[in-house]
């Protein structure tokens, strides 16, 4: 089968602790040569777009902002989409410059929907037990990820996924995934490049949702060894990727 398209994830698998992964640049301009299409697709919540923007131009990568599919952008056309246009966010400040349209709603109000991101070290039980409130009088749940945890300097942190868990467990509302492994996110990203899933890979470095989420979207989920790999967590889980590859350098056997 000839690949028409990839989508790539992007911490942990095209770039690590704010560096490119050897050879992804290459990669990605052999992907270009032999005329395959690529998209970046990322749960990453903690930054706006343009912030992703600017960091990859910084590593030596501009990318047109057309190329990049995020968790956010996709969660402001669900709630935009669905007249859900007073929100309480569990989100960044500066990633609310992602959500025009949307007016955020803090305590003492009634929200349409909660949305959930990564706040990092400003999580607290306070603002859980607060969203849990507005989740029970009436609010819908939005995440901008599943993922349960991720690589950084300083090892694997917990991730949105643990949060979202907590609040459906207490609330019984089942949240909205705006992210990966969503399929429409994916189909979303896929739709851009004009290749059928049927021609299509998703490269990550998460089992469950790269590789998994490509899988259920009838597209190839390949692997990589680098960034939240784990040799443990691959042995146990029933996912079982298309392609292992050693990074993103190793592109160039799929194509």
């Amino acid at each position: 089968m000839k690949l028409r398209a990839l989508l790539l994830d992007l911490e942990g698998t095209v770039f690590q602790s704010g560096a490119l992964i050897s050879g992804a640049a290459e990669a990605l301009a052999e992907a270009t040569r032999r005329g395959v299409a690529w998209r970046f697709v990322t749960n990453a919540t903690s930054r706006p777009q343009s912030v992703i923007l600017r960091e990859l131009s910084g590593m030596g990568l501009p990318v047109e902002p057309e190329r990049l599919f995020t968790g956010p952008r996709a969660a402001r056309e669900i709630l935009l989409a669905r007249g859900w246009t007073r929100c309480h966010f569990l989100v960044r400040p500066e990633l609310l410059e992602d959500f025009e349209g949307i007016a955020s709603i803090e305590s003492g109000a009634a929200a349409d929907a909660v949305v959930l991101g990564d706040l990092g070290s400003g999580m607290s039980y306070e603002r859980l037990n607060h969203a849990f409130r507005l989740l029970v009088d009436g609010a819908e749940l939005v995440t901008l990820a599943r993922n349960r945890y991720w690589q950084t300097r300083e090892g694997l942190m917990l991730d949105v996924g643990a949060f979202c868990a907590a609040l459906e467990h207490a609330s019984g509302k089942t949240a909205i995934l705006a992210g990966k492994p969503s399929r429409a996110f994916f189909e979303t990203a896929l739709a851009s490049t004009g290749a059928p899933a049927s021609e299509a890979a998703v490269v990550g470095d998460d089992l469950e949702s790269d590789v998994g989420g490509a899988q259920r979207a009838g597209m190839l989920g390949v692997l990589v060894r680098t960034g939240k790999f784990r040799a443990d967590d691959f042995a146990r889980s029933t996912v079982r990727p298309d392609a292992l590859l050693a990074s993103i350098a190793d592109i160039g056997r799929l194509l």
